[in-house]
């Protein structure tokens, strides 16, 4: 019991970090894909309101013609909070004739309520003033801001509206967040979202074989050259997996742009100076392959270089001794070997490659014309990122989400076919 319990303390970090950094990100990804959640409804709930802009669209809700006539054309009626803004307002003789006379009495609209004004002892003589003054005593719920579905309730109720269509107007009217799978609906009907995915499988396929190909290329020839060129060679080929990826980028745009080393080299030959990343789609997809394929591959190239280190020498000393070449070696020996660590590269590139897009945000950003925007980077610029400004994190969290799934559906399927029970076994002498 003891050894257990140590055993449990000695996990509790990992356990904690696990929970913070990775369960509690998935559930907040679940929980806000299910939500409408955007920067207009805000984080923590919202009010009841609906404006003039809002006026235009509230017929297409379905409620009754009578319920969005009295939306549209407020009422007049002499209340006792209209009377003391009049007084405060205007003068306190006229606000006690009206209360006299008029106290509780509704006017249809506005010209009924000024010819009062303009009939009164003490009248308001001029045309502005006695609009402003009928406004203070207008009903409506147009403008007004309520705190809670009540309060919004009672002031419907009080405008006349059908109490059928509160229940309508409540949802119409209410500018905070609320549960919805409207999101993956509208991920299904966005031609958008058939072009990310396309771009992803095609991103994902060609960096993961220029990631594997090139890495055991690399991992293949540093073995046959001596140990001192060999470690300076990997040296050197690790630098884009180390270096910062802001940095890195900032070497190809120095490269590839107008002003970069292709352009100038280029234009010594007359060719015009042209932005040889962002110039057209092919380019820019050819770019963003290598940038991410050189991390990739000098990854893929230390994995490998210990996988073959690992081989027997002496399967390598009787190859040569039966006359084999290099070539028959490495097709024969090396690469027949080589199949757990290339499953093992192919099912973790595959994952890193479908959730990253720090190296396309930071190179393309999704351009030009987001011919170059990933399933990653269009969640990334729908929830924190986009030209629109109302950022959507319902909607945002709905991508990442089906991102999630893809992932873990690929990990099964890796699993199966790659069947890595197998490379988890006891070794058959130990069974």
């Amino acid at each position: 019991m003891t050894s257990r319990m140590l055993g449990i303390g000695f996990l509790s970090p990992a356990i904690i970090a696990a929970s913070i950094f990775f369960l509690l990100p998935v559930l907040l990804t679940v929980m806000f894909a299910f939500t409408n959640m955007s920067t207009s409804t805000g984080i923590m709930g919202g009010d009841y309101r609906i404006n003039t802009e809002q006026l235009r669209s509230v017929g297409e809700t379905g409620i009754s013609a009578e319920s969005v006539e009295k939306l549209e054309t407020a009422g007049f009626q002499i209340t006792e909070t209209g009377l003391a803004a009049l007084a405060d307002q205007f003068d306190e003789k006229v606000a006690d004739e009206l209360r006299e006379d008029f106290l509780g009495e509704s006017f249809a609209a506005r010209r009924d309520l000024e010819r009062v004004l303009r009939q009164l002892d003490d009248p308001i003589r001029k045309t502005r003033d006695r609009k402003a003054a009928a406004d203070l005593f207008a009903v409506t719920i147009v403008g007004e801001r309520f705190d809670t579905e009540e309060q919004f309730r009672a002031a419907l109720s009080d405008t006349g509206i059908n109490p059928a269509d509160h229940d309508v107007l409540a949802e119409f009217a209410y500018t905070g967040w609320t549960w919805t799978t409207d999101n993956f609906k509208l991920l299904m009907e966005l031609p958008s979202t058939v072009r990310f995915a396309t771009n992803t499988a095609f991103y994902v396929v060609c960096t993961l074989t220029f990631n594997i190909i090139f890495g055991l290329f690399l991992a293949i020839s540093t073995f046959y050259l001596p140990g001192k060129y060999a470690n300076t060679f990997r040296a050197i080929w690790f630098l884009p997996r180390i270096l910062p990826p802001v940095l890195y980028v900032l070497m190809w745009n120095w490269f590839t742009w107008d002003n970069g080393f292709i352009a100038t080299v280029t234009g010594w030959f007359g060719v015009p100076p042209q932005n040889w990343m962002m110039q057209t789609a092919p380019r820019a997809w050819t770019v963003i392959i290598l940038i991410n394929g050189f991390v990739g591959a000098s990854l893929g190239m230390i994995l490998f270089s210990s996988a073959i280190k690992a081989i027997p020498s002496s399967m390598l000393y009787a190859s040569e001794v039966d006359g084999a070449n290099r070539w028959q070696q490495v097709r024969y020996i090396i690469l027949p070997q080589m199949r757990w660590p290339i499953l093992f590269m192919t099912s973790y590139q595959t994952l890193s490659l479908l959730t990253s897009f720090e190296y396309i945000l930071l190179a393309t950003d999704g351009g030009p014309g987001r011919t170059t925007e990933v399933w990653a980077l269009a969640a990334y610029h729908t929830a924190l990122n986009n030209y629109g400004g109302n950022l959507q994190y319902g909607l945002g969290a709905a991508y990442a989400l089906a991102l999630v799934f893809i992932g873990i559906a690929l990990s099964v399927l890796y699993l199966r076919f790659f069947n890595f029970k197998e490379l988890l076994a006891k070794p058959r002498i130990e069974q």
